[in-house]
């Protein structure tokens, strides 16, 4: 006849990572000391040495955490408001141990106005350092240019040049270089045949125009 072994394998306890989770550990293993929402009551000066020998052997804490976790939990704004005159300190069983002292009182007082004016000062610097937001439908100025002058360009001067000079056509010969008076401006052209005051010229477009000789410059 075989007889079925026990199984010894003991199961392992997930440990707590989080300062939260452990207060909430905490309030879950002694409710009668620890709180998650309402008036936190005092605790028993000295209550950290009473808890770690409570603990002792715990999987899911250590005494870091354990300590970490009971300075969160005293230098919470809702601790720190339940410090007052007469209120009675308590172990963790809830039983009271004691008034609270007036100094306490004072420093705990003290110590929530402070930390209450360093959040508010926290909450204005971030506020500050956001750009102001400007109104919709509105676009940011650009900055202007300074307007620079236009200068006008100058007209280039033209070289000293002799004044073209009417001839004769008995003057002219073919192949010579010419200038011929057709409108405002004269223009360039070669002599390819000449009768008597009738010149035909070819011009630098290659158009040949005949010319009375009194429009021929040179």
């Amino acid at each position: 006849m075989t007889t079925e072994q026990p199984n010894t394998q003991e199961s392992t306890a997930e440990k707590l990572t989080d300062v939260k989770a452990v207060i909430a550990y905490l309030a879950e293993k002694f409710p009668a000391c620890f709180s998650l929402e309402g008036d936190a009551k005092p605790l028993k000066i000295g209550l950290f040495q009473e808890l770690a020998e409570r603990l002792e052997g715990d999987e899911r804490v250590s005494k870091t955490q354990l300590r970490q976790a009971l300075r969160r939990y005293t230098n919470s704004w809702r601790y720190l408001r339940c410090q007052k005159a007469g209120a009675q300190r308590v172990d963790l069983d809830g039983n009271e141990v004691g008034e609270l002292e007036a100094e306490h009182v004072e420093h705990a007082q003290q110590a929530l106005k402070e930390s209450q004016d360093k959040a508010k000062a926290a909450r204005a610097e971030k506020q500050g350092s956001k750009p102001a937001k400007r109104p919709e439908g509105r676009k940011p100025a650009r900055a202007e240019r300074p307007k620079t002058a236009k200068l006008k360009s100058k007209p280039e001067t033209k070289r000293n040049q002799a004044p073209l000079q009417t001839v004769s056509s008995d003057k002219l010969k073919v192949d010579q270089n010419v200038m011929v008076q057709l409108g405002r401006s004269p223009a360039k052209g070669v002599i390819v045949d000449i009768n008597r005051e009738d010149v035909m010229v070819r011009l630098e477009t290659g158009l040949t125009v005949k010319v009375k000789a009194e429009h021929i410059r040179i």
